[in-house]
């Protein structure tokens, strides 16, 4: 992220009528000095510019609209205040909304602390905190001392999600209310059915909803609105970038045909510039492999790379909507003319779900994955590719098809075939994904597990995830007193207080003394040794698909004639994005 916000800082200045401004402000859900404070210092600093204010302007996305019919709407109704409220009974909002409880922000955590009384005499309103206000409202929130703000900003600031209350309250409230619009000028993706899964507990004492990523399938919203629209949200390219495709095209036209890198998308999950500290020991134990994969596919009898240093930068890799693995920048010298590359590695994560076989006359089954970083609103692991290592919480989904309802249990099986969890779920004759996350007690063995999914204990399918050795301890090479700790498993094999070793002959998981006894030695080894064990198990699990050189001049200019120049590679992260790139607006406002 900071990367990001160093590229966002260079790209602003060729925008004359931009301001950035830097803030020391943790950004969170439900955050009071967060979101509400940004938001009252960015209303102060555009009321010594701007006729407008846009909130949180760097989020909106055009979606209906040309920007010269934004301009000719927002002039003719400048006396005006867009702001959504809630459209439904005030005291179930109130409720709803936790406006009646009292809330403290400490240590990046809003806490509740209890109940409190609403203000009497108030008409408390709420909503949506993506609002459109004008000068002389924004001025008067600024620089009124009277009751009515002074009170209200008292209040507000012990609440949970204060900004999409506080303007609503004090605008309704106010001389002027008159001057409200119900109406915010933009379309959500709200689902509540996968939006409220109280996803933000670990931040906020509160159960809250999030609105939904929009998906090719949302795209009729936005040709059949009957109210003024000219903003939505939420997209997100990881999630789905064909409907951003589909809206650049409805808005500039299509882009021309054979523009490269049209259905790919690239997301910096590391640059060198954050510095390796912002990285988790898992993540920098992964991306050295990955890293040293690649330079094992280019070497030949005539040319050999050593690694040099961590890695220079690391992206994720779409294509067509779907994940297709890391790519990975990384120095290294050759070893035959002692000179200093720079390549970028490509690898893939190899398929691990497989059914059984014979095939189970149990069909509902789709599919089956262990990861972490489980988003339940978009039904996916955040943790792309399941990087994970022995002190990660891993999560088990699966995916249905419709059908019966019907219970199967699920089997959590260790690299030295200890049995760590069984479990039954029953799925609904509706349900179309299901997660759990058992109470493993930690360190989980370091190895390839594998999950068996049965049906009446016969097997139905089955899936393995690694957890990767570590190679690093606190961004250092981790030393053998640690690897013993945390690549043997928990204390005496204890996943969890019931032993569920009397299944492993019902289910045919032998145990094998000497795959025990290669686990404990595997325990205890370090550097170059543990390094060689690291990248047999990452091997296992991810390919290197291909290796590029960030040469200029391509394949002569390296020492290695047949190796790509990334900048022609169409999967690398420096090939051509015309879609992406930021340019200077047009006289009419536009980019295209």
């Amino acid at each position: 992220m900071d990367v990001m916000f160093t590229v966002f800082l260079l790209r602003v200045s060729s925008f004359p009528d931009q301001l950035a401004v830097v803030l020391p402000y943790h950004m969170a859900y439900g955050f009071y000095l967060s979101l509400f404070d940004w938001l009252v210092i960015m209303i102060f600093l555009a009321v010594v510019s701007t006729d407008w204010l846009v909130s949180n302007s760097l989020f909106l996305v055009v979606v209906n609209r040309t920007n010269s019919q934004l301009v000719a709407f927002l002039s003719k109704y400048r006396d005006m205040n867009f702001i959504k409220s809630h459209g439904r009974d005030n005291a179930r909002f109130i409720r709803k909304q936790g406006l009646d409880r009292l809330f403290f922000e400490c240590d990046t955590h809003m806490w509740r602390l209890g109940d409190r009384k609403i203000p009497e005499g108030i008409s408390v309103d709420g909503g949506s905190d993506w609002f459109l206000l004008n000068r002389p409202f924004v001025e008067y929130v600024i620089n009124s001392q009277d009751d009515l703000v002074t009170n209200m900003k008292r209040f507000y600031t012990y609440t949970l999600l204060p900004a999409e209350s506080f303007f609503h309250t004090v605008l309704e409230n106010s001389a002027h209310c008159e001057s409200m619009v119900d109406n915010n000028l933009r379309i959500t993706n709200w689902n509540r059915k996968l939006g409220c899964k109280c996803q933000y507990k670990h931040i906020v004492d509160w159960c809250g909803c999030s609105p939904n990523d929009f998906k090719p399938a949302d795209f009729h919203r936005f040709q059949q609105t009957a109210r003024p629209t000219f903003f939505a949200r939420k997209f997100e390219a990881s999630v789905n970038q064909e409907i951003v495709n589909q809206l650049d095209g409805y808005l500039f036209g299509p882009m021309p045909q054979g523009t490269p890198g049209l259905q790919a998308y690239w997301e910096s999950a590391f640059d060198e510039a954050d510095g390796v500290a912002t990285l988790s020991d898992t993540q920098l134990t992964h991306y050295h492999a990955f890293a040293r994969m690649g330079l094992a596919r280019v070497a030949t009898s005539s040319t050999l790379y050593f690694p040099m240093g961590h890695p220079v930068s690391v992206h994720l890799y779409f294509q067509s909507d779907q994940f297709q693995g890391y790519l990975v920048k990384h120095h290294a010298t050759n070893l035959a003319t002692s000179k200093l590359e720079t390549l970028e590695t490509w690898v893939m994560p190899r398929k691990t779900y497989k059914v059984a076989s014979p095939p189970s006359t149990f069909t509902r089954l789709q599919f089956a994955e262990i990861g972490t970083e489980w988003d339940a609103k978009e039904r996916m692991f955040r943790n792309f590719g399941g990087l994970m290592g022995p002190m990660d919480e891993t999560v088990g989904m699966q995916r249905w098809s419709k059908g019966p309802n019907v219970t199967v249990t699920v089997v959590w099986i260790d690299p030295t075939n200890v049995i760590a969890a069984t479990y039954d779920i029953l799925i609904d004759a509706s349900a179309e994904y299901t997660h759990y996350r058992p109470p493993l007690n930690q360190p989980l063995r370091a190895g390839v597990w594998t999950i068996r999914v049965l049906h009446h204990w016969s097997p139905v399918a089955e899936t393995r995830f690694l957890i990767s050795p570590l190679a690093y301890m606190k961004h250092q090479p981790i030393r053998q007193e640690d690897t013993l700790k945390l690549h043997n498993g928990p204390a005496k094999n204890s996943y969890m207080e019931q032993s569920f070793h009397g299944l492993n002959p019902v289910l045919n998981i032998p145990v094998h003394l000497g795959q025990v006894e290669q686990a404990k030695r595997n325990a205890a080894l370090t550097g170059p040794a543990l390094e060689h064990w690291v990248d047999g198990l990452v091997g296992a699990m991810w390919e290197a698909g291909d290796v590029c050189s960030t040469s200029l001049t391509g394949g002569p200019g390296t020492s290695c004639p047949v190796m790509q120049t990334c900048a022609k590679t169409p999967w690398s992260s420096l090939s051509p994005d015309p879609k992406s790139q930021l340019v200077p607006p047009h006289a009419n406002g536009r980019i295209r």
